[in-house]
């Protein structure tokens, strides 16, 4: 894959691209710790360049939804979405909703060639919604008997 995109193939570049693969919408201390699992020791700089190169070169994708730090994945390619949890921060690829990508199509473009549209879907993860329900049934079983 690296030498696909003319980059040249590093260990720190092999570990940096398998931790994204292995963990995917890791943020970069996770990428890091992964890493130096593999590596041994490794810089934070070091980690930030590869990622910041890989980047740039298509082989992953970093996504950072308002409120949360930057994430990576190695979904690329394709445009598809993400679910985001507002309890614990879980993310979740979604496939495109409707139609081809751009997937949306904007009511006025403005002169744009648009290929590509964001979007993300903010609620409860399977695990907080449960959660959530079981709370509030035990809560509204306190009131009662109070």
């Amino acid at each position: 894959m690296l030498r696909g995109v003319s980059l040249r193939v590093t260990r720190p570049r092999v570990a940096v691209l398998s931790a994204v693969h292995d963990h995917p919408h890791a943020d970069t201390d996770s990428i890091i710790g992964a890493v130096r699992e593999h590596l041994g020791k490794v810089s934070h700089q070091a980690v930030y360049d590869v990622l910041g190169a890989l980047t740039a070169a298509g082989l992953v994708r970093r996504i950072q939804p308002r409120g949360t730090v930057a994430r990576y994945e190695s979904r690329v390619g394709d445009n598809h979405h993400h679910a985001v949890c507002r309890s614990c921060g879980a993310i979740a690829d979604v496939d495109c909703v409707v139609g081809t990508a751009p997937c949306l199509t904007a009511s006025d473009d403005s002169g744009f060639v648009i290929d590509e549209a964001e979007v993300i879907f903010w609620g409860l993860c399977r695990d907080c919604s449960t959660r959530s329900v079981s709370e509030r049934t035990v809560s509204s079983r306190k009131d009662s008997h109070v």
